[in-house]
């Protein structure tokens, strides 16, 4: 049964997977250590060694590099290509840190595996976005129209909770991240929530009213999350403090220098900008 959970807390680990990927990677056949390892826990050490998913975990680290050795500090990325090997090698102090993985996933692996990783900070999340159909606001909304959402478990609450806020729905209070069309309390103008597998949702933007689709398959459909969303996931949404990416460490190391110095940059303004700029609103700096 853990496995199940940590197999549908991925689905929302990489929600721009679709994008090209860059950097070097690992392929899963050793830790993708070079044996020596880093600080390890120790504060006078200047290599920072992080294991990354592709996109845009490190392609975002790649652009950290430059303002980490201005602090003195050289970042070593490694890029896996699984979400087993990076929480490994962090716990095994092979790796300082990781970059892949929002707080559930996090939580579950540690729980499931017996890991001590924690959440050193948060870095970005991938917005859900209402997208048109066959209307192109929502004050366009009739009685009886549709709207489809993703039907599994995660990405379904994360569109309802959009749509509440909103004003499009409302939930029975405390459904939260569970929410399913059961906790549907109020509909004025009786919506009907199609549930889709999500890669298919994208599909039936001519026949619905609206869509509402997580990052990646947005892109694929050919949506700009800045300039064709009528509303996503704000940074003070529940969605998006939940399933923020983080960087993570084993603990203990949260608060050594080498780590501080890393987040003081992933969350500076310059990465903000590159964020911005690269990704067109499917992935948007976190603001606590």
């Amino acid at each position: 049964m853990k496995k199940k959970v940590l197999t549908v807390l991925l689905a929302g680990v990489l929600a721009v997977a679709a994008l090209t990927g860059c950097g070097g990677s690992n392929d899963g056949g050793d830790s993708g250590s070079s044996g020596t390892g880093s600080y390890a826990g120790s504060s006078d050490s200047k290599e920072i060694k992080v294991a990354a998913s592709a996109t845009p975990h490190a392609e975002i680290l790649e652009e950290a590099k430059g303002l980490l050795e201005a602090k003195g500090y050289k970042l070593d990325v490694t890029v896996f290509n699984d979400y087993v090997q990076p929480n490994e090698v962090v716990e095994s102090g092979d790796f300082d840190a990781n970059y892949f993985q929002h707080i559930p996933y996090l939580d579950s692996f540690n729980e499931e595996k017996g890991t001590h990783l924690v959440n050193a900070g948060g870095i970005h999340y991938e917005p859900f976005g209402i997208y048109p159909g066959t209307k192109k606001s929502l004050d366009e909304l009739e009685e009886g129209d549709t709207i489809a959402v993703p039907n599994d478990t995660t990405n379904e609450a994360r569109a309802l909770l959009l749509l509440q806020d909103n004003g499009v729905i409302t939930l029975k209070e405390g459904a939260g991240l569970n929410a399913t069309v059961n906790d549907i309390e109020e509909n004025t103008k009786n919506i009907k929530i199609e549930e889709l597998e999500a890669a298919q949702v994208s599909r039936v933007v001519d026949e619905v009213a609206f869509v509402v689709l997580n990052g990646n398959y947005a892109l694929e459909a050919g949506y700009s999350v800045k300039a064709d969303a009528i509303a996503y996931e704000t940074s003070d949404s529940e969605a998006a403090k939940t399933y923020v990416n983080v960087i993570a460490v084993k603990e203990g190391n949260e608060d050594n220098e080498a780590i501080k110095a890393l987040v003081e940059v992933l969350k500076s303004d310059d990465i903000k900008n590159f964020i911005d700029e690269k990704y067109d609103g499917a992935v948007i700096a976190f603001e606590e």
